[in-house]
């Protein structure tokens, strides 16, 4: 029986990207190559902010009781493993059950399934094969990774999910299936990654011969949307061709409105899409939303 070690299962609408407002369950899972300690940080500097949380990481039950950050990683909690004892392991069995029971009707109507994490690629995709092929999953429409585009799929997996989108109900298209979803999120240097950790093209045209593609960039300043532009044209040399959303930099709703029209308007410039954050004015960023 495989297993997963899920650090958040809830239900919520989609705040970003191409489902913004659709119903969605999401699962988190535990870990992830990166720890985007520099955002909302002046350049070259790193927030400290989750290891002072750490410190009284053993007090801390559940979490809703976590505090939020203001800068660095807001889903911190998700890979940082001073907090592990916060994300079970669990059969695959009892996640799928959980994912149902999460549902308004407890069946697949019309809602969306979002992977996220941390790095949900990283660690999990011989896990995800039993997870979709449960019977209680087959209703699923439309599935979504959220990633960083680091993590190449493996052959395996790879073939897996070309099956899934063959079987599924979804639109198929020359590459891949709509229903079928990779997000991707590369972290730019307002992040505090290496560009040549953090941006890997090849991976990302990789993914599109399977799902639906697109790149999503967090933006602070103007020197990210000039960075972001790079990071595109480094894409499309790779042969990459989706979409290109642009959403501003806030974990908390004053950070967030900072800037939010200004991305907006650069995005208008380039022709590009722009992405709000709606958990952030409806729900406050907080645990679970």
């Amino acid at each position: 029986m495989a297993k997963l070690k899920i650090s958040e299962l809830f239900y919520s609408i989609q705040g970003e990207g191409r489902y913004m407002g659709a119903p969605s369950v999401f699962l988190r899972t535990f870990g992830c190559n990166f720890t985007c300690d520099g955002f909302g940080m002046p350049k070259g500097e790193k927030s400290d902010e989750r290891n002072v949380i750490s410190i009284k990481a053993d007090s801390f039950k559940n979490y809703n009781d976590l505090p939020l950050v203001h800068t660095g990683c807001d889903s911190y909690a998700s890979w940082d493993p001073r907090f592990k004892h916060l994300s079970p392991v669990l059969d695959v069995k009892d996640v799928v059950e959980a994912i149902v029971d999460t549902l308004p009707h407890k069946e697949w109507k019309d809602e969306h399934l979002v992977i996220t994490g941390g790095e949900p690629l990283l660690g999990w995709q011989k896990q995800y094969p039993e997870l979709l092929s449960n019977e209680k999953m087959i209703a699923l429409k439309e599935l979504t990774f959220e990633t960083n585009g680091t993590q190449p799929l493996s052959s395996e997996f790879k073939q897996y999910l070309l099956n899934w989108t063959l079987n599924n109900k979804g639109r198929t298209s020359k590459r891949g299936c709509d229903a079928l979803t990779f997000s991707v999120s590369p972290k730019l240097s307002v992040s505090g990654e290496k560009w040549e950790d953090a941006i890997c093209p090849e991976i990302v045209a990789g993914y599109e011969w399977c799902g639906y593609t697109y790149l999503k960039f967090v933006i602070g300043s103007q020197e990210d949307a000039e960075e972001a532009e790079e990071a595109v044209n480094a894409y499309r040399k790779a042969g990459f061709t989706g979409p290109v959303y642009l959403m501003p930099l806030g974990g908390t709703e004053r950070l967030y409105s900072l800037n939010n029209r200004s991305v907006a308007e650069y995005a208008m410039r380039k022709g590009w899409r722009y992405s709000d954050r709606l958990q952030i004015p409806l729900f406050k960023n907080a645990w679970g939303t």
